[in-house]
């Protein structure tokens, strides 16, 4: 299997860096720049200055201007710790006459996800991050690379990503998954989980779990162009690919419109539901260019810039 990226695109992706909005920050002063206001010298923004606020750091230039006292906001600069699980469930091996080599026009899932999971990797890597990236599979954590800090660890976690496959068989169970790895994850920090979310349970209660260990959690959707918009016609007997249990359906014209307003429907109840618990959430078809999703969906959520 070729390389996930070329050298080009990984000098592209040094540019950027992750932003957390929620989670504390390490020990350890790293390259990155947090939103919360600190006491770094880099300079940030100015608010009005209330009795009790340091004097030191009161701009006395404003000041001798305006005769009205503005305290200096400075950015923090501190070390963060990247948190990225990739579902490797069967569902996610799909489609399954995709050829083994990947392409920008790729959809698979699985090798979609492993695209983006070592996108964010190695942008958390170029900056001075805490990276730590897991598979998820059955119900617990199947297989784990970090943490690990620093650019010279891309080239490993890109050897290891592209040696990862999905299980070939048993059936997801995200809230356990999730909640396996909220127990033995280590210190908390930004985390993606990245999933088609077909699990039979559901995810909220692994996302609670995350969440209640103090993980700043988002989730990216991944779903292929034709479970959006299925190519089948007829009577068919449709099979799930982890349960093997199957479905006498009829695709017609009624159907399909059922189909797409119950799929809007559920992927719109799970925006809501993460808009309510402060997590984010991107939808995603695979058929977008990856570079898409880090360059425009992410940072509209803001946590790439």
């Amino acid at each position: 299997m070729p390389r996930l990226f070329d050298e080009k695109t990984l000098r592209k992706l040094e540019q950027l860096s992750l932003v957390a909005h929620k989670v504390r920050a390490g020990a350890l002063k790293g390259e990155r720049r947090s939103t919360k206001r600190g006491t770094s010298i880099e300079f940030a923004d100015y608010r009005d200055y209330v009795q009790g606020d340091d004097l030191r750091r009161l701009d006395w230039n404003i000041y001798a201007r305006l005769d009205r006292p503005f305290i200096k906001l400075l950015e923090e600069e501190e070390d963060l710790t990247v948190h990225i699980l990739v579902d490797a469930s069967q569902s996610m091996d799909w489609p399954l006459d995709d050829p083994l080599d990947i392409s920008p026009l790729d959809v698979h899932k699985f090798r979609y996800a492993q695209r983006l999971a070592g996108a964010l990797c190695h942008i958390g890597l170029s900056t001075g991050d805490r990276v730590t990236v897991a598979l998820l599979g059955g119900d617990r954590v199947i297989g784990r690379w970090g943490p690990h800090r620093g650019r010279g660890q891309t080239l490993r976690l890109l050897d290891w990503l592209e040696d990862q496959q999905p299980v070939e068989q048993g059936v997801t169970d995200l809230n356990a998954a999730l909640a396996d790895y909220a127990l033995r994850g280590g210190r908390p920090g930004l985390l993606f989980v990245i999933s088609d979310l077909f699990s039979p349970e559901g995810y909220l209660d692994g996302l609670s779990a995350l969440q209640g260990r103090g993980y700043e959690a988002g989730i990216i959707h991944l779903l292929a162009p034709d479970e959006i918009e299925p190519e089948l016609a007829g009577d068919l007997r449709l099979v799930d690919s982890e349960s093997g249990q199957g479905q006498d359906v009829t695709l017609d014209g009624p159907t399909r419109g059922l189909y797409a307003r119950r799929l809007r429907e559920w992927r719109d109840e799970i925006a809501s539901t993460c808009l309510n618990r402060m997590a984010h959430y991107v939808a995603v078809e695979t058929g977008t260019p990856w570079e898409n999703v880090i360059l425009y969906a992410l940072r509209r959520a803001g946590v790439v810039r």
